[in-house]
């Protein structure tokens, strides 16, 4: 398995499977020349089968820390550390940015979200509800 940054439209296009809706080139364009937005896919023989992405966020009384926005496996490749090494690699370019701490909202029924969180070094401290708002 070889990990990458994504730098470019056509190889996010290339990932759509691993994505909830299809890839909208417009989009794809801004989130990757916004600051501080970040996707890094996994392959396996040139072929996309994983991605992670995060959003640094930065506030005057707290510093910068990243958000982990998304996480998807295609399904044969679950299970094989494929999700943990995509979380370190987004923790290591925390690390890099100067990032104090990272966080992923979870559903709390979602045990294989959470087993793979956990095993990649991450705590579930028990006191985060995530209150949302449908702009859509």
């Amino acid at each position: 398995m070889e990990i990458r940054r994504a730098t470019t439209v056509d190889e996010l296009s290339a990932a759509e499977h691993l994505f909830d809706n299809p890839v909208r080139p417009e989009w794809a364009e801004r989130f990757l020349t916004t600051a501080g937005h970040h996707l890094f896919l996994a392959y396996e023989q040139d072929a996309p089968v994983g991605f992670v992405s995060g959003v640094e966020t930065v506030h005057p009384d707290k510093g910068t820390e990243m958000f982990l926005y998304e996480l998807a496996v295609a399904e044969p490749f679950r299970r094989r550390g494929t999700g943990r090494a995509l979380i370190r690699t987004l923790a290591a370019l925390a690390r890099e940015h100067g990032c104090y701490g990272m966080w992923v909202g979870v559903d709390t029924g979602n045990d294989v979200a959470l087993a793979t969180y956990r095993s990649a070094g991450g705590k579930d401290d028990g006191t985060c509800t995530v209150v949302t708002w449908d702009f859509g």
